[in-house]
């Protein structure tokens, strides 16, 4: 298995052991719900917890959890009802493009009337009912505001351009904006070690939108974050959970919205 594999496989289990569910760490971890479970699986069967022993390197951890390759099964993989029908319940979801998504990690998968029946049947079964519900201070939705503004140098006059960073608490809503010259990579992690500071702790997910500055690859499967971005999520002990390419969690806040007027 690939180093990549090895860092995952270790965050998933960091990320765990915050309570992060599996879904979400799906996400961070670009890989699917089922390799989530599988690897919490065969760690639980070896009693290993995050952190990991002083002596378990990655040669040691490879061998403990998957000392065979297992043979493939000729069983076409279900897909995950219970996220199928959390992902309906945001806008511009439907069970095609929640089939498109099945099909690209499992190929030879159930087809789209199979997909729809089965779901069906599902949610008929269990009679489900969409409800979601935030926990206050677990969610941080952060962005760069979707329009710039001027800022006038008061020694030279100068106008300058500045970029708004936005950043949003999940259940209130409670926003924290600051301004910078660029939206480069160090603008991005500083602007988020101010909201921290602001707020006054550290939220246990961070929701980007498919920026450039915070993923690498945008991808409405498995979104790549910067791994800069990644380290301090790491350093501070939160995971990072992007939102989807053409459906993110947070808006484009005009400076109307947030009560903001030109900088002097």
């Amino acid at each position: 298995m690939r180093r990549s594999n090895m860092i995952r496989i270790k965050e998933i289990l960091r990320l765990k052991s915050m309570g992060i569910n599996i879904s979400a760490i799906s996400r961070s971890c670009n890989c699917t719900r089922n390799t989530v479970r599988e690897v919490l699986r065969r760690a639980e069967k070896h009693n290993l917890q995050w952190p990991l022993p002083d002596n378990c390197d990655d040669s040691g951890l490879m061998n403990l959890l998957y000392p065979t390759i297992a043979t493939p099964t000729a069983r076409k993989q279900e897909p995950d009802y219970e996220y199928i029908h959390r992902e309906l319940g945001k806008p511009h979801v439907n069970l095609r493009l929640l089939w498109t998504e099945y099909k690209e990690i499992v190929p030879d998968g159930l087809e789209y009337s199979q997909f729809c029946n089965r779901y069906r049947q599902w949610a008929a079964k269990t009679k489900a009912v969409m409800h979601i519900t935030r926990k206050p201070g677990e969610e941080l939705f952060v962005d760069w505001a979707g329009s710039t503004m001027q800022v006038i140098d008061r020694d030279s006059g100068e106008i300058l351009t500045a970029y708004l960073f936005v950043a949003s608490l999940g259940t209130s809503g409670y926003p924290y904006v600051e301004a910078f010259q660029n939206q480069k990579l160090e603008s991005w992690i500083m602007a988020h070690v101010h909201a921290f500071e602001y707020y006054g702790g550290i939220p246990r997910i961070l929701v980007p939108d498919n920026l450039k500055t915070g993923i690498k690859k945008p991808c409405n499967y498995n979104p790549v974050e910067n791994r800069t971005y990644f380290e301090m999520a790491e350093y501070y002990g939160t995971a990072i959970v992007p939102a989807r390419v053409k459906n993110p969690e947070t808006n484009h806040l005009s400076r109307e919205q947030l009560g903001i007027s030109v900088l002097e």
